[in-house]
């Protein structure tokens, strides 16, 4: 018996004109006009994230159609990766150039949920700049990957506030992309991909000719 086709929906494709007109295209710094840069950008059902080269992060709620900001204390510099998530709590977490990595927890107005703006970070691993993030579901763990190859841990506690980081693995060549699902992280570096066992530590190489 033939199988009956699913309903083709059309869209059309159009810039976000509302985002972008947010977003400032210069910045005043002293007596120098500096031209802002979208550096990183990352989507879900509930926010658009948008990194920027003046170390802003640029958050777009799609339900409320409000554009809230956000930055790091100290210099400022570009923002190189943002990664969201939504689980119990709303999270982003944001990397940077010199390998500045930190996680925003939103506030939510649904009952039960956080209710104040807070932020982690992860303290002084990397010393470069961050090229990949990846969530566990649950939203305790983060891991982040930068361009000289060191993947570092981060084990999150919401509810005490604190967050533990620890090097786990560390590649000749710069992160690409990481995945995590049930205890396995996905890493893929200009050289390989590999899977990276959590509890065991071990790490299983994915092919056998290293990329060229």
């Amino acid at each position: 018996m033939a199988s009956v086709a699913s309903p083709v929906t059309f869209k059309e494709f159009c810039p976000l004109y509302y985002l972008l007109n947010a977003i400032p295209t210069k910045i005043q710094k002293g007596f120098r006009s500096i031209v802002v840069y979208l550096t990183a950008l990352d989507t879900n059902g509930d926010y658009i994230a948008v990194g920027s080269s003046i170390g802003m992060l640029y958050l777009y709620c799609r339900h409320v159609n409000q554009m809230k900001k956000y930055n790091f204390e100290g210099r400022c510099e570009s923002i190189t990766f943002v990664k969201l998530l939504s689980c119990f709590d709303d999270l982003v977490a944001v990397g940077t150039a010199s390998g500045r990595v930190a996680v925003f927890q939103l506030v939510s107005s649904l009952p039960g949920r956080n209710k104040q703006l807070r932020r982690f970070d992860v303290a002084g691993i990397h010393k470069s700049s961050i090229t990949a993030l990846a969530w566990s579901p649950n939203g305790m763990k983060l891991f982040s990957g930068d361009d000289k190859g060191k993947i570092v841990y981060s084990a999150l506690d919401l509810d005490q506030g604190i967050c533990n980081s620890s090097l786990v693995l560390e590649e000749p060549s710069s992160i690409v992309q990481l995945d995590y699902n049930q205890k396995v992280l996905l890493v893929s570096t200009l050289q390989r991909t590999l899977l990276f066992y959590t509890e065991e530590k071990s790490v299983n190489q994915v092919g056998t000719q290293p990329r060229k």
